[in-house]
């Protein structure tokens, strides 16, 4: 019994340490290039949003759609105040995945919602994401940018009614208070993101 109170207790304080090692790591400002738009997107250009949504989405991936209209309604609720979205394609450019089908993507085109290339997934390795769809939330501060949250957007990727917990809306709604997420990382469900070398 006390064996596994050992076990229990090393697991939660791996978890803290694990959370705030990705609560405020810093981020070096990337460019990376709409395909809808064909212009350039960056961090910087959006230094004065109180807070940067980036949902890793692939046109192959089942998962992303399922999310579809979640993501909607955090841009309706968040968008207004200051919060910018945008899609990231960790395999953009790739087959299957080029700029042309991804400007053809109607989710995103609709909604005037940025879908990002992630050339050589410079931001992908950058951020650790590796599940589609997974979100980052990129704030900035004096002494740069920071990771505010990692993980999932709620805790049921196959049904919107179903979920119980809406850590995307938690996490945005802390930082618009000024508080620290809490929590700061959860573990994202989806397609498993293959990393080049």
């Amino acid at each position: 019994m006390q064996r596994k109170m050992k076990k229990h207790f090393g697991c939660f304080v791996l978890c803290i340490l694990w959370s705030f090692s990705i609560f405020g790591q810093k981020i070096t400002n990337v460019e990376m290039l709409d395909a809808l738009s064909g212009q350039k997107y960056s961090l910087e250009k959006n230094r004065s949003s109180t807070a940067q949504v980036f949902i890793f989405y692939s046109l192959k991936c089942p998962y992303s759609k399922l999310y579809d209209g979640r993501v909607m309604d955090m841009v309706e609720k968040f968008g207004k105040i200051k919060v910018t979205f945008a899609l990231v394609n960790p395999y953009g450019g790739q087959e299957g995945e080029t700029s042309d089908q991804m400007a053809s993507l109607a989710f995103a085109k609709n909604n005037k919602l940025p879908f990002l290339i992630d050339e050589n997934q410079v931001f992908t390795k950058m951020t650790g994401v590796r599940k589609i769809p997974e979100v980052v939330i990129i704030t900035s501060g004096p002494t740069g940018y920071n990771i505010a949250y990692k993980g999932a957007i709620d805790n049921n990727a196959q049904s919107m009614e179903s979920a119980t917990v809406h850590y995307l809306n938690a996490a945005l709604t802390d930082i618009l208070k000024r508080d620290q997420p809490s929590p700061a990382v959860t573990r994202a469900v989806g397609c498993n993101i293959r990393i080049s070398p």
